[in-house]
Formats: C-alpha cells, structure tokens, sequence
C-alpha cells in the first residue's frame, strides 16, 4: 500500500516536471527563432494620424529586413489609453508591438487621475522613432487671423473651444495660455479625421494637431495657421511664426513617437527589434521620409528612450502643476 503510495507521488511529480519542461523549452525556442511570423503594430490613433502614417512606414521596412508580415491595428481611444491595455492584454512574446506617441507614454500620466496603465513598469522601450512639432490652426474663413488676434478673442466671451485628439497637444499649449491669460474649453476627440473636418466645416474655432498631418490642410486652403511650437519655423510653412517668436518661449513643444512592448518581453527579443529599428532609422532614406511627412528622426535606443521619457512625463507634470490644467 504504502509502495503503490510512493510510486504514485514519484508519477505526479514526473509529469508535473515534465509539464514545466513543455512549457519554457517553447519560450526558449520562440526567443531563439524568433520572429517566425506576423507581429502587430497597435496604433493609439486613428488612420491618417502622424502616429498611423510612420507605424505604417516603419512597419514596411520592418517587415522586409525581418522576412515576416508586419500588421498595423489602429486602436484609438482615451488620449492613447486604449492601446496601451489592448497590449498589456496580450502574452509577452514579442509578436506585439505599441507605438506610442508622448501622450499615453508621458503626458497621461499627470492629465488623468485615475490611469489605468502604468507607462514605466507595463511596457519597455524598443526604440525611438520620431518627433514633430504642433500646430496652431482656425478654419480657413474665420475671423481670427493672428496669436495676437486669438488671445484678444479668447479674453471675450463666449469661451474659445479648442478641438484635438491628445492629452499631449492639450498641454502643448498649456504654458501658452497661461502666459496670455485665458483659457478655452478643450474637446478630445477620439481621431484626427473628425477633429479636421469639425475645425474645416466651423463646428470647433481652434485646434492643435502635429504638423505632419496638417501642414497639407493649412496648404491647400482648408485651414489657416496661427502659430507652430518648435524651436525654429516649419519648413512647409515658412509664413508661420514660433509661439517662441510671439513672446511664448516657454511654449516650444515637439510631439514624438516610439515602440514598446510588454515589460516581461524576453530582453533577447527586445534586443533584436531594437536593433533592426536603430539601423532602419540611421538610413538616409528614412530621415529623408520623415522630413517630406513634416517630422525628424528621433533614433533613441532603449535606454535612452526610457530616460527621455522619464523627462517628458516631469516636463508634462510641472505644465500640468503651473498651468491650472484640469485633470480628467
């Protein structure tokens, strides 16, 4: 009796080790041959975002130096947050990846009180990618033609409202209008498709959008811009005065984008993605892309991205804190 007890205890444990075996000798093998099919690209933004346009670009040259499709989903939704879960949703193994731009990466974290995703210990840094500046536009017939004009109109009443899809572009302009001293109510939209067509057809009077997805709207007529936040004018509006320029020089602002993965990816994995995505964008090609679509490289390696990060979630912290944002 006590025989048969032994060797049923000596069975359980047999097959209990060698369960454990079938199930890290897989996670050993995925990591050595990996990829060895299509990874995903989750988008925070809708299609037509700059974030949408480089996930797609990137995911290309991706793809060829890989031998492996690589997919783009679009998962837009409260400022990037959705993206960021639909992620965290999904096993560690490599075959998904986030790009995520400055606000679900850095500006969520002081904008909403209750996030549901932490962007430090969730998800770790593959690369950087890019970074452009925002712009300030009205519609095209609107009687706002000036910074100048826009302050001395958002000074009466009613009260200015002020269309974008991003926490990031909300605190864009935070130190602006605390440094011109008045506020307009801010709609967050879920895309940038119908934050344009509200601003074209009159529905909203401002919005702040990046400039790779705006400069061909202000160009072809369909909108008219105030003001762009980078350190020096856009080169595809050369008309357009800084904020900088205008006496705001605390306003300067680049959005960015970057890759993630979850934070217990394999760092093997991780290693190898970086280091494709790093080569990819030290090529002439891409920087000449990037700069035709109104944007600049950002070739960040994991390291460096995780420490820029840190910075921009500090820099967003200190506009939220000085400006008298509104958390949501």
């Amino acid at each position: 009796m006590r025989h048969n007890k032994r060797r049923m205890i000596q069975m359980l444990v047999t097959v209990a080790g060698v369960a454990s075996l079938g199930f890290v000798a897989p996670t050993l093998a995925q990591s050595e041959d990996y990829p060895n099919r299509s990874i995903t690209i989750y988008v925070p933004f809708s299609p037509g975002s700059g974030s949408d346009v480089y996930a797609r670009y990137f995911g290309e040259k991706l793809s060829k130096r890989i031998g492996q499709t690589v997919i783009v989903e679009n998962k837009p939704g409260a400022g990037g947050a959705v993206a960021v879960q639909s992620l965290k949703l999904t096993k560690p193994d490599g075959y998904t990846i986030l790009l995520g731009s400055n606000s679900p990466m850095a500006a969520n974290v002081p904008v909403y009180k209750n996030l549901s995703y932490d962007p430090i210990t969730d998800v770790v840094p593959i690369s950087g990618l890019t970074r452009s500046m925002a712009v300030i536009i009205v519609p095209n017939n609107s009687p706002i033609k000036t910074i100048e004009d826009l302050v001395e109109r958002g000074k009466q009443k009613p009260q200015l409202n002020m269309g974008t899809y991003s926490a990031g572009y909300q605190l864009a302009v935070a130190p602006f209008l605390k440094a011109a001293d008045f506020t307009w109510q801010d709609i967050l939209y879920k895309g940038l498709s119908q934050t344009t067509t509200d601003l074209i057809g009159g529905q909203i009077d401002v919005a702040v959008l990046d400039s790779p997805s705006t400069t061909n709207t202000v160009n072809s007529g369909q909108a008219r811009a105030l003001a762009v936040t980078g350190n020096s004018r856009h080169p595809e509006l050369p008309d357009v005065p800084t904020l900088a320029e205008l006496g705001y020089g605390d306003a300067v602002h680049y959005s960015w984008t970057s890759l993630w993965m979850k934070s217990d990816t394999d760092p093997k994995i991780i290693e190898t993605i970086s280091g494709h995505m790093l080569e990819i964008l030290n090529e002439p090609e891409s920087a000449e892309y990037v700069a035709r679509s109104s944007g600049e490289i950002m070739p960040f390696a994991p390291e460096e991205m995780r420490t820029f990060q840190k910075n921009e979630i500090k820099r967003f912290t200190d506009a939220v804190e000085t400006s008298g944002f509104k958390r949501l």
